[in-house]
């Protein structure tokens, strides 16, 4: 079985071989260059992120610093917005829905390491695919583990560390991150009383 396709079932692999390292050191590159860019090179930023990750919709802006694994096992789809120091590290393939927003400081991280040390110190690792489903928001300084889906629609609050998936319509919280509620008609109306006001 090859590399590749290890990186996305969660068996053991180690990333030295088939390419990988080059296709890692590419992706760092294109990164640097886009977080070296003015504030004010808005159109040049846009044409630079399409090229660092695997697919990008429309309306799709991050705020540099960026960093990424590769930045090409990411797939992110239209009215994105990410907020300082994303961090990618997408060994594994990070699928972004629709209007999705991330505060500053999120981490998606699609690999882990072995917790049994005899296991660990052969260099090998393991990795599995995360899923932001649309119109979801994280807070900042959220953290994803592999393998976690975030569903539709859901707010993770700041500071949240998920490692378990998380169902459409609700918000969740803390470390580790849990199912606090339904979002419901009451955050609505919360907001459309203070409008009134």
């Amino acid at each position: 079985m090859s590399t590749r396709i290890k990186m996305n079932i969660g068996e053991l692999y180690t990333d030295m071989g088939e390419g990988l390292p080059e296709e890692r050191r590419a992706g760092k590159e294109r990164v640097y260059d886009y977080n070296l860019t003015r504030p004010s090179e808005e159109e040049t930023r846009q044409r630079m992120l399409k090229d660092i990750m695997g697919s990008l919709g429309e309306n799709g802006w991050v705020e540099p610093p960026l960093r990424v694994a590769y930045g090409t096992h990411t797939h992110i789809g239209k009215n994105f917005y990410a907020n300082f120091n994303l961090t990618l590290v997408d060994d594994a393939t990070v699928t972004i829905g629709d209007n999705v927003m991330f505060a500053p400081n999120v981490t998606l991280a699609t690999a882990g390491h072995p917790i049994d040390p005899d296991i660990r110190i052969t260099g090998q690792q393991f990795s599995q695919p995360i899923v932001i489903e649309d119109n979801v928001w994280l807070g900042a300084g959220v953290i994803v583990n592999p393998g976690v889906t975030i569903g539709r629609n859901s707010v993770i609050g700041a500071g949240s560390v998920v490692t378990k998936s998380i169902p459409a319509n609700v918000v969740a919280a803390g470390v580790p991150c849990r199912v606090l509620r339904a979002i419901g008609p009451e955050d609505r109306h919360a907001f459309l009383t203070s409008e009134r006001e």
